[in-house]
């Protein structure tokens, strides 16, 4: 096994957190960066109905970053804690059977890009003046869809063995690039909304080299076999299994955009809807940096659960709980101060810079409350408990926030849409709340203390 992921078991833990989260935050925030820059550049090239186009589009391409996810963190879970319980060879055939399901999801992809794209985009809400814009973005990212699922997916097994700084490499790589090249498919060769869809095809494509390099060549605790690429059922079960709530909370995303497109459509119209396109990207933004957090927690908790190292694992939560807390107190300050200054980045029109700001300080009315939220569910996920998981990653978009999109605008028209997101912080934080308290013996239990829960392990 490397000392890379050796040093998750020994490392003392604010150093190890320092070690794995700082470079998952700086990933995170070059690639919310990217989808940032990504959208200023369609805004200010083609204007706000290619922005629109777009947003409706995403949650097509989220849909198959939630595959992605799901694979990807319950692979990284999974293999995190068999590198814990010294199994290299078990943590090779789990991630055979990750590149298995890649290759067969990648498929899908390809084949849905000439069968159902524009019924699926219709269907999500896509007007008339929207669609040609939503389908010149949608049609490059899913024929290149197999780019998408190997980088997003091997991602996330990169830091389940401990290597963050090349994790961080792999999602800057694509970031970097995909600024370069948007100006000059949308600008100089005159792509519009298709030219930045054919740069981020490219971007995550030069990824998936260095990506396969790196598992070729030796570097990792892990081996690429190709005897181990096929299909184990109690493998993929297990992998799926603590993945599913990453693949529910991705596709919740995606299910809540179309219902906040919808609702926009129908309360105020395409305007709106390149409005939130907007202030959706920013929201990516803010959220990255805890997200980055969790990302460098999970395979610190992970290996230190198979490794039945328990204060290991109590000291990593509190120090993380903490550090997410002071992160969403500053996005708090930040988006009640500075929205104005934010949208006018993307635009000059008075009109949509107004209704954004506006937009923006209603929704992050509780942003401080996000940061438990977003540690709660994926604590329970890097512990492979794939329950109280599912709840708390289903509970503020699923529970919460879809119904409350859905409702509130027959009351309270647009603003009733920005409303539903104060509320939903709420009531997801009470429910995060409930249950680390419920399981608070597991979290500060003793080493010599048998686990409270039996995570999921194949015959």
């Amino acid at each position: 096994m490397k000392d890379q992921s050796q040093r998750l078991g020994t490392q003392p833990i604010p150093k190890l957190l320092w070690n794995l989260s700082i470079p998952a935050m700086i990933g995170m925030f070059v690639m919310a960066l990217y989808n940032v820059v990504d959208t200023l550049f369609i805004a200010r090239g083609v204007g706000i109905l290619g922005v629109a186009g777009v947003s409706i589009g995403f949650p097509v391409m989220m849909i198959m970053m939630a595959i992605s996810a799901a694979v990807g963190i319950g692979g990284a879970s999974v293999i995190s804690r068999r590198l814990g319980e010294s199994k290299p060879e078990a943590a090779n055939k789990v991630f055979g059977n990750i590149i298995f399901i890649i290759l067969l999801v990648s498929v899908v992809g390809i084949v849905g890009a000439f069968t159902f794209m524009e019924p699926l985009l219709v269907l999500f809400g896509a007007t008339p003046d929207i669609l040609p814009y939503a389908v010149d973005y949608l049609f490059p990212i899913m024929i290149g869809s197999v780019f998408f699922s190997f980088s997003f997916t091997t991602n996330s097994i990169i830091r389940s063995e401990g290597n963050s700084r090349f994790a961080m490499i792999t999602m800057i790589i694509p970031a970097v690039l995909n600024i370069i090249l948007d100006p000059i498919f949308i600008f100089v060769l005159d792509l519009g909304v298709q030219g930045a869809s054919i740069a981020t095809v490219i971007s995550q494509a030069s990824t998936s080299v260095v990506v396969l390099h790196y598992f070729l060549s030796g570097k990792s605790s892990l081996e690429l076999r190709l005897s181990e690429v096929k299909p184990r059922l109690p493998v993929i079960k297990e992998t799926l299994t603590i993945g599913m709530p990453a693949f529910v909370r991705q596709v919740a995303g995606s299910v809540m955009i179309i219902s906040i497109n919808f609702m926009l459509i129908k309360y105020g119209g395409d305007f709106e809807v390149g409005v939130f396109g907007i202030v959706h990207k920013l929201t990516m933004f803010t959220i990255m940096p805890m997200i980055g957090v969790l990302q460098g927690m999970q395979p610190i908790i992970g290996y230190n659960y198979g490794a039945r190292q328990f204060s290991r694992l109590r000291e990593t939560i509190m120090l993380g709980m903490k550090v997410v807390t002071i992160i969403s107190a500053f996005i708090f300050i930040v988006m009640m101060t500075l929205p104005e200054i934010l949208m006018h980045i993307f635009t000059g029109d008075a009109a949509v810079i107004d209704s954004g700001a506006h937009a923006m300080r209603i929704m992050f009315a509780m942003s401080v409350l996000i940061g438990v939220q977003v540690v709660s569910g994926g604590l329970y996920q890097a512990l492979g408990m794939a329950k109280p998981a599912l709840i708390l990653s289903m509970a503020r978009q699923v529970l919460f926030l879809i119904p409350l999109v859905l409702l509130l605008p027959n009351f309270f028209g647009v603003t009733g849409v920005w409303l539903a997101f104060p509320l939903a912080d709420i009531m997801a934080f009470t429910l995060s709340i409930l249950f680390l308290y419920k399981d608070r013996k597991l979290f500060f239990k003793k080493a010599e203390e048998p686990p409270a829960y039996a995570p999921v392990h194949p015959n």
